[in-house]
């Protein structure tokens, strides 16, 4: 037998002094109770009861050893009841990771419209670039995320829910500034304001210009949509970015026609992960948004 069935065995026989009485209590036999108390002395080596017939009393190691065990079997006790009210389906807990540009107007959209039917659901939020995410998914800290690229990995499960146009962020006094269309060759000599390398967009970024024909030269990295925005305005170069939530004075946001400048927004999750049941009721949910996740 394990040490923490001991534990528990131990610390009921501590408290009623009566093997008889704990074993009743319990639900376990007598002999059982009894055999687990003696192997608890002799893996420890000292004597935690003395004994008198059925009748025990705690020896002072007994005393010291019993406060431990209680604060150790309180602290199970605990997490126990923690795991299972984030499973419970009514006030259970998602945790749910988002990119940066979703967190916004898109993810609080979506959480108001999932609790309108489950309105005790908690949620623990993430904002992340995609390759931190994705790390987080594996190591069980989060239930789902929303990313971009669409990941493509053997642990996982992806499923493409929508597509955002990315335009070409040009400053308002920029040579391009008077086009409504653009195609990304003509920025060719331009200098970019990107994300920093591991976010999704700027890979695509990088290879939408290659596609184009040319390499970015990039002046700023950044990890924030809305900064490089700012960067933009500045005047300190253009960059690809998907629509602003508001629009941001001094830009111009221009459509790209060639290549097709757009990313997929997905949802990710670990392959045979059990899913409790709020994790599964916001799965459903955000797979039944396909094609109409984002604001239009």
């Amino acid at each position: 037998m394990s040490l923490a069935p001991r534990l528990a065995y131990f610390a009921g026989v501590a408290r009623t002094e009566h093997v008889t009485r704990a074993a009743q209590e319990m639900q376990v036999p007598q002999s059982t109770l009894s055999r687990a108390m003696v192997r608890l002395e002799q893996d420890l080596g000292v004597d935690l009861f003395a004994r008198r017939g059925r009748t025990v009393s705690l020896t002072p190691a007994g005393r010291t050893f019993l406060a431990s065990v209680e604060r150790a079997l309180a602290e199970v006790g605990r997490a126990a009841d923690e795991v299972r009210a984030d499973a419970d389906p009514n006030t259970g807990k998602v945790a749910f990771g988002f990119l940066h540009t979703m967190g916004a107007e898109t993810v609080p959209g979506l959480i108001h419209a999932f609790r309108a039917d489950h309105p005790r659901v908690r949620f623990s939020l993430v904002q992340n670039y995609g390759e931190a995410m994705i790390e987080r998914l594996r190591a069980g800290e989060l239930d789902l995320c929303l990313t971009s690229p669409v990941p493509d990995a053997p642990d996982l499960v992806a499923r493409r829910l929508d597509e955002q146009k990315l335009r070409l962020v040009v400053p308002a006094d920029h040579r391009l500034a008077a086009r409504r269309r653009v195609r990304l060759a003509e920025a060719a000599d331009e200098t970019f304001v990107t994300l920093e390398p591991g976010y999704g967009l700027r890979r695509i970024t990088d290879d939408l210009c290659q596609e184009a024909g040319f390499r970015p030269r990039v002046a700023f990295e950044g990890e924030e949509a809305e900064t490089l925005r700012g960067l933009v305005a500045a005047g300190l170069g253009v960059a690809l970015l998907p629509p602003p939530v508001f629009p941001r004075p001094g830009v111009v946001e221009l459509t790209v026609t060639a290549p097709r400048a757009a990313r997929e927004i997905g949802v990710a999750w670990l392959d045979g992960h059990p899913d409790t049941p709020p994790v599964a009721a916001f799965k459903r949910f955000l797979l039944s948004k396909r094609g109409n996740l984002l604001p239009t």
